[in-house]
């Protein structure tokens, strides 16, 4: 069998994906993204994009296609913009529980797998200082709701409720159980 196609320029999904033993390689998708909807049906849609967009430039290979969102307060957190976004964000996170969903798409054009895992995430109080000062390491600038919780963005966690992996971008124990329904595992 081909190895299977990671549609992500994810470092993070590279690297959970690597720790699956599952060979693959890396094609990143282009494809539009939506943001409007249900947190759990924008994540689908935007996988499935995602994955169907490499399809369409590989034929008949296996393709995996992930997309993650932050939703707190009532409204999804995608990557900020800049600082003073991420500084936003980061002010709604402190000191309350949000959701990180991460939706899954596994198909070859013809067969589709889709699927959307949830976690809760609790973030500790944090002072002015240490927001500014945990932007200005940079690590927020590319992740959805301007944290990595395997990064420092960690310290300020003290409870997850849910798949770990979910909230760095991939639920992998997701992942070989769509490989296992398709007869890939």
């Amino acid at each position: 069998m081909q190895p299977l196609i990671l549609a992500s320029a994810s470092p993070r999904r590279r690297e959970l994906m690597g720790l699956t033993g599952i060979p693959f390689e890396i094609l990143v998708s282009e494809a539009p993204e939506i943001t409007e909807g249900e947190p759990g049906d924008i994540v689908r849609e935007n996988a499935r994009r995602k994955a169907l967009a490499v399809c369409a430039l590989r034929p008949g290979r296996f393709v995996l296609g992930a997309d993650t969102l932050v939703f707190a307060g009532g409204k999804p957190l995608g990557k900020p913009r800049d600082r003073e976004d991420a500084l936003r964000m980061l002010r709604l996170l402190q000191n309350g529980w949000h959701e990180v969903y991460t939706g899954i798409c596994l198909t070859d054009g013809s067969r589709e797998y889709l699927n959307c895992d949830v976690t809760k995430v609790h973030f500790v109080p944090m002072s002015e200082k240490q927001m500014l000062d945990y932007i200005a390491t940079g690590e927020p600038m590319d992740k959805a709701g301007a944290y990595a919780v395997q990064g420092r963005g960690g310290m300020y966690i003290d409870r997850l409720e849910g798949n770990y992996a979910t909230v760095i971008g991939l639920n992998t124990c997701m992942v070989r159980q769509m490989l296992e329904e398709a007869g890939l595992a």
